[in-house]
């Protein structure tokens, strides 16, 4: 009877049969979307010891990838794991590819305590660290304050992050990390990341601040029409940006010259001294043309600690802001394809 009501009801108002047809399918099909509960999981069923289970987990690529996006830094290599210092040993040291600069990694699978604090402090000292990221299954909030007074009293080339690890599961389904940043440097972005790392606007000159407002706006064409293969690296008023290939002896860097109004994509290998990573590269010639579907300069640069293979394209003028779209389009195509090639080749060299 009810059915019957509804049909008639509908009809009276004038509705169609194939548009009530659509409606009833639309409200079964909502009714037949099962959901389930989110549960989390103890820390120490995945992972029995730190040293020997849960650090060499978090040192593989696509585990430290997950935690740089986390945090919304560039791509982290790792240089060691169980690093001394003195009599001690630090978890994981790492570099920011993009900077070069190191990063100290401490964890703990329980809540943090004052040794671990003082840990942090000894390893970033000795290993010269610029980022010190302490994570923990939870932070007290004494320790959290630390984080915070360790961010305000230091300048901006160091930072402090506190990161809860968590372990969850929906349903059945496996178990999965979870990386919840609880302290971080104040109004930390990548925007406001790179302003304080470069000179005031007013001290720019005309060459440097439009480098610099060019980078921004890539960076926001970027967010909208986000890459799965690179990151942008922050704006700076460099002629220059690194995008990350998971090792420290190569970037991908973007090249913007203003005087020949000229883009360049370049793959940049800065320990190269004995030709082996360009010889190796070279080797595949045709086949790297051929992926990225352009000629492309091989320059082995005899005598000098790098080589380059560059991809150029000159515009009529790069300062005219009608034509970014089309400039930033190339920039992220031919990006795609370079790491799409190259990366998995030097990850093999």
């Amino acid at each position: 009877m009810m059915l019957k009501r509804i049909l008639l009801l509908n009809f009276a108002s004038g509705r169609s049969l194939v548009r009530l047809c659509i409606h009833f399918k639309n409200i079964f099909m909502a009714t037949k979307i099962k959901l389930s509960t989110i549960t989390q999981v103890d820390l120490r069923e995945c992972w029995q010891s730190e040293s020997s289970d849960f650090t060499p987990w978090l040192a593989k690529e696509e585990n430290m990838k997950l935690l740089a996006e986390s945090l919304n830094i560039d791509e982290l290599e790792v240089v060691a794991q169980e690093e001394y210092v003195g009599p001690y040993r630090a978890d994981i040291l790492c570099k920011e590819q993009s900077t070069d600069k190191y990063v100290l990694i401490e964890n703990q699978l329980e809540k943090t305590d004052h040794t671990h604090l003082g840990q942090i402090m000894t390893y970033a000292a000795g290993l010269d660290a610029a980022t010190i990221i302490w994570i923990a299954e939870r932070f007290t909030e004494e320790h959290r304050a630390a984080i915070d007074w360790l961010n305000n009293i230091t300048n901006k080339e160091f930072n402090f992050f506190g990161i809860e690890i968590k372990l969850i599961k929906i349903g059945d389904s496996p178990a999965a990390p979870v990386f919840n940043v609880i302290a971080k440097p104040n109004d930390w972005s990548k925007s406001a990341r790179s302003v304080s790392t470069q000179k005031s606007m007013d001290n720019k000159t005309d060459t440097e601040e439009f480098r610099y407002e060019f980078w921004l706006a890539f960076n926001e064409f970027m967010a909208d029409n986000p890459s799965k293969d690179f990151r942008p690296q922050s704006a700076s008023d460099n002629h220059w940006m690194n995008i990350a290939v998971g090792t420290s002896k190569a970037s991908i860097c973007l090249l913007l010259n203003k005087r020949n109004s000229l883009l360049t994509v370049q793959l940049y290998l800065n320990d190269d001294k004995n030709k082996k990573m360009f010889d190796a590269l070279f080797s595949n010639k045709d086949q790297a043309e051929e992926a990225i579907s352009v000629d492309l300069q091989w320059r082995r640069l005899d005598g000098k600690k790098s080589s380059t293979i560059d991809l150029c394209k000159h515009f009529d003028d790069v300062t005219d802001k009608s034509i970014q779209k089309e400039m930033f389009s190339w920039y992220k195509e031919y990006t795609e394809k370079f790491v799409q090639f190259f990366k998995p080749k030097l990850k093999n060299l």
